[in-house]
């Protein structure tokens, strides 16, 4: 027989964004659903992959409410100084640099903390199958197709089983090519930046002593992120390079000994030599903004409301943040009895995370522009500013404290 199956909320769409806020909702005693098309991998014994999450400071806090962060089956790697730079490909680095070093961004008397956290993509993915599927709380149908309908009164969502969940809100966290969102008829703004993300890991020979390295190029940013030794390499680090299409589309089709040639270029010689490790993966990159973040009974999450260039390395954080701040509101709307679809509370939502999550698309974008040509007055002018705020210590908290994930807007 068909079940039947009364929530509060059901989240369309398991990976980290909707799979931390069902178990944040359901942590605090919300009845809640999880619906994904896809299983869930259960990467209970995975190889290492090489991709990784960067989990700033402000971030964590959500995660840890949520109980995913206790279940991470491995230690983190804490990122504690971040080195900026401007140069060419296989030329030394301007002598004009910003250095962040997270003692510095600790309030007075205050215990520093890191920037943020390297968390292993697999590492994340056991841990947040655990919470999942450990609360009373909480229910997860995955693989599962769903088809929703909402009210006025509230949501029906059905699945291919006959399976029937009446819920007071629907969550869409499907990602940037949302149906849910489109269902709803909600408009985008898309930007192309004719620029693919190449992500792999490396081992080197010299330690990485928590530091990260953003260099930029003409082609794109090229990141260095400290990550935990492996059972492969001590020391290892992951890449986030970002180059021209036609371009990496070249560096992806060379041998693991070429990739390595090319990478050494782009990181310079402080780490020692380098070899890549796991696979590689590219991504194209582009930037969007949905016109808006919720319709009737149905609110919008990281990527199914937002998409930016990944020059900050703050596109996931800022899902976080979403969550974060729709979780405060849906969890006291609860303890009042009140409505959890109720327009009010979704306007709100928009209200508390749409300032932040433009001021930063704005910023990734001017970023890229300003940083990805080669042009020499341009170049001239952005060196003298990172030497600027260099020599400013109160303007290198304000970046300071967006590394570390905190709002940008509020």
């Amino acid at each position: 027989m068909a079940e039947t199956i009364d929530a509060a909320v059901c989240v369309v769409g398991a990976g980290p964004v909707g799979g931390i806020l069902a178990c944040r909702l359901a942590a605090a005693g919300i009845a809640t659903v999880v619906v994904d098309q896809a299983a869930l991998p259960p990467m209970e014994h995975p190889a290492f992959d090489g991709r990784a999450y960067a989990v700033a400071a402000e971030c964590r806090e959500v995660m840890e409410a949520a109980g995913v962060w206790a279940r991470l089956p491995a230690p983190t790697c804490p990122i504690e100084q971040i080195r900026v730079t401007d140069g060419k490909v296989g030329r030394p680095a301007s002598r004009l640099f910003l250095h962040f070093d997270h003692r510095e961004a600790a309030d007075a008397g205050g215990v520093p903390e890191p920037f943020g956290w390297m968390v292993e993509a697999r590492h994340l993915r056991v841990a947040l199958n655990a919470c999942l599927h450990d609360s009373p709380h909480l229910r997860v149908f995955a693989p599962a197709r769903a088809v929703v309908e909402r009210g006025a009164e509230g949501a029906v969502v059905r699945l291919a089983d006959g399976t029937e969940i009446r819920c007071q809100l629907v969550v869409a966290a499907e990602g940037r090519n949302s149906p849910l969102r489109e269902q709803a008829g909600i408009l985008v703004t898309r930007m192309g930046y004719n620029q693919t993300g190449i992500v792999c890991a490396v081992a080197h020979e010299k330690p990485h002593h928590n530091t990260a390295l953003e260099h930029f190029l003409p082609s794109g940013p090229f990141a260095q992120l400290p990550m935990c030794g492996t059972e492969a390499a001590e020391n290892v680090s992951a890449i986030v390079w970002t180059e021209r299409d036609a371009e990496a589309a070249r560096m992806l089709g060379l041998d693991e000994a070429a990739l390595s040639r090319q990478i050494q270029r782009r990181l310079g010689d402080h780490l020692g030599a380098v070899r890549v490790l796991g696979r590689r993966w590219s991504y194209r990159l582009t930037a969007m903004h949905a016109h808006r973040y919720f319709d009737r009974r149905l609110v919008l999450v990281g990527d199914a409301a937002h998409g930016v260039h990944p020059i900050a390395g703050q596109g996931l954080n800022l899902g976080f943040r979403d969550i974060s701040a729709l979780a405060e509101l849906l969890i006291g709307a609860a303890a009042r009895g009140q409505d959890l679809g109720a327009p009010e509370l979704l306007v709100r939502y928009q209200r508390a995370r749409r300032p932040d999550n433009l001021l930063m698309l704005a910023a990734t974008d001017a970023l890229d522009r300003l940083f990805s040509t080669d042009f020499p007055p341009v170049r001239l002018i952005r060196d003298l500013g990172l030497g600027a705020v260099q020599r400013m210590p109160r303007l290198k908290r304000v970046f300071m404290r967006q590394a570390m994930g905190k709002p940008l807007a509020g």
